[in-house]
């Protein structure tokens, strides 16, 4: 069986931490664990996944939470609570419900304090690692058998029924994500014609009859370069130069979005040095398998622009294909030759490797991302297959690795500090400190123990790097990346304990940690108001016209988010009032500007575009809160009438909210097909009416949406899976299991709060 671990990696002589790996989440296979019962469990879970998959993509997260209930010996004591029809929502029901929840969601908190969760979805995370390891050699000793299988469900369940796999898990089919899925398969084992209901077959059909792959999109034409089974004179140039540009140019890395910086570092190494990877027999079949014509006939460089229409979201426009026909016609015949290639080319191959070096040693080998991982271990492996850099990074891929019903797949990294300093909220907001102390004191210090300590080390700044001492990440301390939402919201929790007794939370953090925090949260506010995420935003939005991409939008530069000035808002406000002496003309200024980029992004129909939630609904309810956290009331804030006209206008008839993904891509509300509702969403939308006073004005919104989520808890106290509710850069879908605990309670939370009982008849 399949185990979640907590903290473990000490007796690994390739791994270090710097806060003793509090928040490392890995899995490990036992085949002697279980009793027949517990496998006879998992089991049933995988295959009610698989029966169910059409209906809901996004699995449950059902082998870790199974594991904890057992070790926890845990079982629901609180008698399940109905709301018939037309009977009121009295305390006593809706307080049952909340403790029912809480105490279901307490049993799942970690040893160290955190709650573990899948943050994955978005199906190019897993394929590059296995094209890594196949490269490398290091496939069958890396995903032993037993990955493989779980690895080889992933992709089984998550192919559409057209023979394709989307961008994402609840996605259409694309070229990207159906070439490389099939060369996973490939890979281990499968046949051209294999595959559990003919799954190798169908895929090679879809890519086909679309073209074959010449029109997979430029990111997978850069991996199938490297693979060999395309040739990098088809592919549009990434040279290695752009690391030794002059700081004065526009176009410069320090003037990138530091995901698009970093995912392209590599990527140029390996643009610059040509390398392929081992012509296996494998590698000549695939070259046979996916093109519409003789490999050895295909034009290169008239494919270069070739990219499926389904991969499409962001259309490159003539400006940007010309600059790389130039660099492709002009630059690159004379980097690549005699004297430049000297003088030039391996000067930047070198600059380009000592930046990959000081990311791998700043983030402890985990890199910051996904997708920068598989890059950059390759890299390393490429300078020196048996150096030590390589085989750290191997210690660290088990930090991407997650396992549940639908199979192994890899993820964000995990999500160990936003879950965790969402759930806390939702825990306080309970009032039920007597009944779950413990839980919040081990939060606490997870928390606390999180926070990032010190700047990147070295000269930071010349290697593009911002400050990040007193800041939060999106998974632990060991990450070392900086996020303004991230840290307000932790640091909000650090306040809120900080008015507990100490005995009962543990001790407050020392106000010094604090003013770091706040340091941070101001760094990255940017003239007009907002806040970025990552690193300060200021470089020309006319630059996303180079944007390299065609599925993503907005990535080339950083930009201001709603969610994380909001957040920000929300913990300066409190921050002031329990130190207000503190920079406090600087506090007084974040604030208010950051509340006129809040009032000033506003959509015209009330809402917020959502960046990291589906969609207008999630950004509707963080704008909400920082608006209410200044004061701002539905009598005295017109943008605050607007959004509860938004929220009340979207209410569905079983008294919830549901809003399709597609709202992410399109920009406009969407809503789930069949007038459906998400536990989530109505979530959100809850609590964003009741910071906006919905209460006192008409509780009957409140009390129908209540209803449904009462009526909707399991047995247990759990609450069901249902669609994704997380987004990234517009267009790509995100899993975050965790959601469908966090939000429900913290809604019936705030709702038992502010409502006066028993509600009228709903």
């Amino acid at each position: 069986m399949w185990r979640l671990k907590i903290g473990e990696g000490r007796d690994d002589p390739y791994l270090f931490s710097t806060n003793n790996f509090v928040g490392r989440q890995t899995w490990e296979f036992d085949p002697e664990a279980g009793t027949p019962e517990e496998r006879a469990e998992v089991e049933e879970a995988r295959q009610n996944f698989t029966k169910n998959r059409r209906q809901v993509r996004a699995n449950a997260d059902l082998l870790w939470r199974m594991q904890f209930l057992r070790e926890k010996n845990f079982k629901q004591t609180i008698p399940p609570v109905k709301i018939e029809e037309g009977e009121e929502i009295t305390y006593e029901k809706a307080t049952s419900a909340l403790r029912r929840a809480a105490h279901f969601f307490e049993a799942l908190q970690s040893s160290d304090g955190h709650w573990p969760a899948e943050n994955a979805g978005p199906l190019f995370f897993l394929p590059p690692f296995v094209l890594c390891l196949y490269i490398t050699g290091h496939l069958n000793t890396v995903f032993s058998a037993e990955y493989q299988k779980e690895i080889l469900r992933y992709i089984y369940n998550h192919q559409n029924e057209d023979g394709g796999w989307g961008f994402h898990i609840e996605g259409h089919s694309i070229m990207f994500c159906t070439v490389l899925s099939y060369i996973c398969m490939r890979m281990f084992g499968e046949g051209p014609d294999g595959g559990q209901d003919n799954a190798c077959a169908r895929a090679r059909k879809w890519i086909l009859d679309h073209g074959g792959v010449t029109h997979i999109p430029s990111w997978g034409k850069t991996w199938l370069s490297i693979l060999g089974v395309f040739e990098w004179s088809g592919s549009n140039p990434m040279p290695p130069e752009f690391w030794l540009l002059p700081s004065f140019l526009p176009m410069h890395p320090a003037k990138m979005w530091i995901y698009c910086r970093l995912v392209y570092m590599p990527f140029s190494y390996l643009y610059g040095k040509r390398f392929v990877g081992p012509i296996t027999p494998l590698i000549l079949q695939l070259r046979e398998e996916l093109y519409t014509q003789p490999y050895n006939e295909v034009n290169w460089t008239k494919v270069r622009h070739l990219c499926a229409k389904e991969d499409i979201y962001y259309p490159h426009p003539w400006v940007q294909d010309l600059l790389w026909d130039s660099l492709y016609i002009l630059t690159e015949p004379l980097l690549t030759r005699w004297p430049l290639n000297k003088l030039v080319r391996e000067k930047a191959l070198q600059v380009t490797m000592k930046h990959i070096h000081y990311e791998d040693e700043i983030s402890r080998y985990i890199t910051i991302g996904v997708v920068e991982k598989a890059m950059c271990m390759l890299a390393c492996w490429v300078e020196d297959p048996n150096g030590d850099c390589f085989k750290k990074h191997l210690a660290r891929m088990k930090e991407y690795i997650w396992v549940a019903e639908d199979g192994i797949k890899m993820h964000s990294f995990g999500s160990q500090l936003w879950d965790t300093s969402l759930a806390i909220q939702a825990f306080l907001a309970t009032d039920l400190t007597n009944e779950i102390g413990p839980t919040l004191a081990r939060g606490h210090d997870f928390i606390k123990k999180s926070q990032v300590r010190d700047n990147p080390s070295g000269h930071f700044k010349g290697m593009h790097r911002h400050i990040s001492k007193g800041s939060w990440t999106f998974s632990d301390q060991d990450h070392g990346l900086q996020v303004s939402d991230c840290t307000a919201e932790a640091l909000k929790c650090c306040l809120l304990f900080s008015m507990m007794p100490p005995e009962v939370v543990g001790d407050k953090m020392e106000p010094e940690r604090l003013f770091d925090a706040v340091n941070i949260l101001f760094s990255l506010q940017s003239k007009n108001g907002g806040l970025a995420a990552w690193e300060p935003a200021g470089a020309a939005d006319w630059l996303e016209v180079l944007n390299p991409t065609e599925f993503f939008e907005g990535i080339v530069v950083e930009h201001e988010y709603v969610e994380c000035t909001a957040s920000t808002v929300q913990a300066l406000v409190l921050f002031k009032k329990l130190y207000p002496g503190h920079r406090k003309k600087e506090v007084e200024n974040c604030i208010t500007n950051a509340v006129r980029y809040i009032e000033s992004i506003q959509m015209f129909d009330g809402s917020w575009y959502g960046n990291w939630g589906i969609c207008f609904i999630y950004g509707t309810w963080f704008a909400l809160g920082g608006l209410a956290a200044v004061g701002k009331t539905y009598n005295n804030s017109l943008a605050m009438q607007k959004a509860i006209d938004f929220l009340l206008r979207t209410q569905k008839d079983d008294g919830g909210w549901g809003e399709s993904y597609l709202s992410c891509p399109t920009k406009e509300y969407v809503p789930l097909e069949g007038n459906r509702s998400t536990l989530v969403q109505t979530a959100w939308a809850m609590m964003g009416l009741i910071l906006a006073g919905q209460a006192e004005r008409d509780p009957t919104p409140l009390d129908r949406a209540a209803k449904l989520i009462i009526n909707s808890q399991m047995e247990d106290g759990d609450f069901p899976q249902q669609d994704t509710t997380g987004v990234y850069l517009k267009n790509c879908m995100l899993h975050y299991a965790a959601y469908r605990n966090i939000f429900p309670l913290w809604a019936l939370a705030e709702y038992r709060k502010c409502v006066q009982f028993p509600s009228k008849s709903i």
